[in-house]
């Protein structure tokens, strides 16, 4: 039996919802490092018979895709950040100004999640009592600490699992021997 803040927490951690926005951004990033180095060690030794600038080519393919796609989900994570923000504002605005609108509407959401009218509206007033800005974050504009965006982890998690993805490319081009690689290349087209 959970009798406790701090037992809720702890059994709800171990559910993997906690782990999306990362794991998402890690997956993409991972398989974007496997293929985008492997394309570019590809595309170096169908045009070179030296193992260095395919190394080299290969190297900086994963520095620059690592970099680029933690700038990149950066980016993409704190603009998601300014709309939940802009948002969070426009719903404390609306509470000052018609806040029997704004519980109507919290009891109305409560409603049509199933509860009876009367229980909607006890819901809605008890939860407006107790935090109405974090009721209506919740449940008008579905924002919680789970789908939170956080864009220093989804940048550390996309571009390290670049990195890791795109190890593996660059190691076959450190130790694969260049005629197999060339064969590989060559018989790609024909392959389909």
């Amino acid at each position: 039996m959970i009798t406790t803040n701090h037992e809720l927490e702890s059994y709800l951690k171990k559910h993997f919802i906690h782990k999306s926005n990362w794991l998402r951004a890690a997956v993409l990033g991972a398989n974007d490092g496997i293929l985008s180095t492997a394309s570019i060690a590809i595309g170096m030794t169908a045009a070179s018979d030296l193992r260095s600038p395919i190394v080299l080519a290969t190297l900086a393919g994963l520095v620059a895709g690592a970099l680029s796609m933690a700038a990149g989900e950066y980016v993409s994570v704190s603009s998601q950040t300014d709309v939940e923000k802009a948002d969070i504002e426009r719903e404390q605005q609306e509470l000052l100004e018609m806040p029997e609108v704004e519980l109507q509407l919290l009891a109305k959401i409560y409603e049509n999640r199933g509860l009876k009218k009367e229980t909607a509206k006890k819901v809605a007033e008890e939860l407006t009592a107790h935090d109405a800005l974090g009721a209506h974050i919740r449940d008008e504009l579905g924002i919680n600490e789970i789908s939170q965006a956080k864009p220093i982890q989804a940048a550390l998690a996309s571009g390290g699992a670049f990195t890791v993805g795109g190890l593996l490319p660059f190691i076959v081009t450190l130790f694969y021997p260049l005629n197999l690689w060339r064969t590989a290349y060559t018989a790609l087209p024909y392959s389909f």
